[in-house]
């Protein structure tokens, strides 16, 4: 009797269950629909519509939206004839001068003619003699292919004919200067008299030879206006094969010597540039 009547409390147990999922079951989801949706983002978007009805957090979203919104359109000089954007470009122009001014500073420790509070020594030379340097600079310029400006370098010639040098002398001593600073391209012929270990040179390869070593990429020989070098592309330096007839600059190329001749070697810290590839005439 106990046996059975526990099963048939287990039954009806289960049988309350089921009919309990069945009801969840049964019951309806509710969505809203396509038309409500769109209501309600015209009653939210609307301008005067107001916060009620809306939960905390979009309450929260919407003011900050119409502040940010008053933020970015409201400025203190929103009259018609605002100078707002005269006033930017003034300071902007105010601030890059105080940053030339400060790098001049700078340089001036290295080069005491770039000190901006120095007395420009292009005001003693008279129209002519002013006329003559401004020649000179440009010749240099194209000459050095710098990247000083034309302004320095007439600086520069005038700072020596103040001292009491010829306009030929102060442009060749220049010309010397520029060729030997870091970065420069020294002609072939003035690699020698460099001193550093390493230097920037441009022509065109001459001439190919086969590598001696299996260590070496390639051998040649490299002409400019000025004489030849020979150099040499080691394969660990992982440079770009150049051509005979092509016009390359070596940067940072390594010096020889051997024999009481100068070559260069290129390694791994140097580079290859072709100023010709690429043009439409070529």
């Amino acid at each position: 009797m106990s046996t059975k009547h526990t099963i048939d409390e287990e039954a009806s147990v289960e049988q309350a269950h089921e009919n309990e999922f069945a009801a969840v079951e049964e019951r309806p989801e509710l969505r809203p629909t396509v038309e409500m949706e769109i209501q309600t983002k015209v009653d939210t978007n609307h301008p005067d519509a107001g916060v009620s009805g809306l939960t905390l957090a979009a309450e929260e979203r919407l003011r900050a939206r119409e502040w940010e919104i008053a933020r970015t359109r409201t400025r203190w000089d929103d009259r018609q004839e605002s100078d707002r954007e005269a006033r930017t470009r003034r300071k902007v122009s105010e601030q890059s001068k105080e940053r030339r001014v400060e790098f001049e500073k700078r340089a001036a420790s290295v080069d005491a003619t770039l000190d901006p509070g120095r007395e420009d020594p292009r005001e003693r030379l008279t129209r002519a003699e002013l006329a003559a340097v401004n020649q000179q600079a440009m010749r240099i310029h194209q000459m050095v292919k710098s990247s000083v400006s034309r302004a320095v370098l007439s600086k520069q010639v005038a700072e020596r004919m103040v001292e009491g040098e010829e306009l030929v002398s102060a442009a060749v001593a220049v010309i010397e200067k520029q060729w030997t600073r870091p970065g420069g391209i020294v002609p072939i012929a003035k690699v020698g008299d460099v001193d550093r270990g390493e230097v920037t040179v441009e022509g065109r390869v001459e001439r190919l030879w086969e590598p001696s070593h299996p260590a070496i990429q390639t051998v040649g020989l490299l002409e400019d206006e000025s004489g030849r070098i020979r150099f040499t592309v080691w394969k660990k330096s992982n440079q770009a094969l150049v051509r005979e007839g092509e016009r390359v600059r070596f940067r940072a190329a390594a010096k020889n010597w051997y024999e009481g001749r100068c070559s260069i070697a290129l390694t791994r810290w140097s580079n290859i540039e072709f100023p010709e590839r690429g043009e439409w005439w070529t």
